[in-house]
């Protein structure tokens, strides 16, 4: 039986395990991403809706759109992701440190535990908002004629809004990324403890992927609202002289309510979940695996 090796590893390593981690689940996953967005930029519900569900909306891109629309924009995100998800476990880890530190403790309890993903959630989103506007636009239907490609949304957006439009959403990214990091890693810290204690590798695998599992969906129940309106933010223009319908989130929430009922801030909500409860487990596995990996690199054993 093989013991648990927890020992810390510089920063590099755990950014470079983030980046493994982050591409793994994107290159998985990434199919859904696309229906939650179709789904939650679309306005209206039942028979006015352009998409009844999850099925109906896979089916009918692949129809109308071909299989490879599943996979338009991916390249931003898979961009994005090796940044994304490296700063988040490496914030994670990082802020940890500092948290433990600054309260005197050894161990991180549930209460540091939410504190320490939410500042890794805020710390993430300055990293991905260009990225996620980019991915947004592109994911768009309305907007599919207007760009080329990645480089021709940032060069467009860049011409026709300013360079300061790329962070278009970001008050709202940051509400997204820190409720949803606080739930995950929050839940993670929790479920692990209620688990069996992981006494070999193979043990540490299923509680990695279980407590993932299990956070991203508590982190997805928690920040869709946020995602709903995050991506309208972004996949509107600025034109001079015209007031934007959906600014900032608050507001924006208000008006989604208003205007189509509470069950549209959950808009997106399943393919959400179907993608970020089995993608927090293959993140959280990925990672340690990788991690795992790079101390038998490190301490040469």
């Amino acid at each position: 039986m093989s013991k648990i090796d927890n020992r810390p590893l510089p920063f590099h390593y755990q950014f470079l395990a983030g980046a493994v981690a982050g591409i793994s689940e994107i290159l998985t996953m990434y199919p859904l991403d696309v229906v939650k967005t179709r789904i939650q930029l679309q306005v209206g519900s039942g028979k006015t809706a352009e998409y009844t569900g999850v099925l109906d909306c896979l089916k009918k891109i692949v129809k109308n759109e071909g299989p490879a629309t599943l996979y338009r924009g991916i390249s931003a995100p898979i961009l994005m992701e090796a940044p994304k998800r490296a700063t988040k476990f490496a914030a994670n880890d990082s802020w940890g440190a500092f948290w433990k530190k600054t309260f005197g403790v050894d161990k991180l309890n549930q209460s540091l535990a939410i504190l320490n993903g939410a500042s890794a959630g805020a710390t993430e989103s300055f990293i991905v908002v260009p990225f996620e506007l980019i991915k947004i636009r592109l994911q768009d239907k309305s907007q599919a004629s207007k760009y080329n490609g990645p480089t021709d949304v940032l060069f467009k957006t860049i011409k026709n809004e300013g360079i300061l439009a790329l962070y278009n959403g970001l008050e709202a990214t940051l509400w997204r990324h820190i409720i949803w990091n606080a739930g995950y890693f929050g839940v993670i810290f929790q479920v692990r403890d209620l688990l069996p204690e992981a006494k070999d590798a193979s043990q540490k695998t299923f509680n990695d992927l279980i407590s993932g599992m299990i956070g991203g969906i508590v982190g997805t129940v928690l920040n869709t609202p946020f995602d709903v309106v995050k991506s309208r933010i972004q996949s509107g223009s600025s034109i001079p002289g015209q007031v934007r319908k959906y600014n900032w989130a608050w507001p924006s929430l208000g008006i989604v309510l208003r205007e189509e009922g509470f069950g549209a801030l959950y808009k997106g909500f399943l393919p959400k979940v179907l993608r970020l409860g089995p993608g927090g487990g293959i993140l959280l596995v990925v990672y340690t695996n990788c991690m795992d990996y790079f101390r038998g690199i490190y301490y040469k054993d």
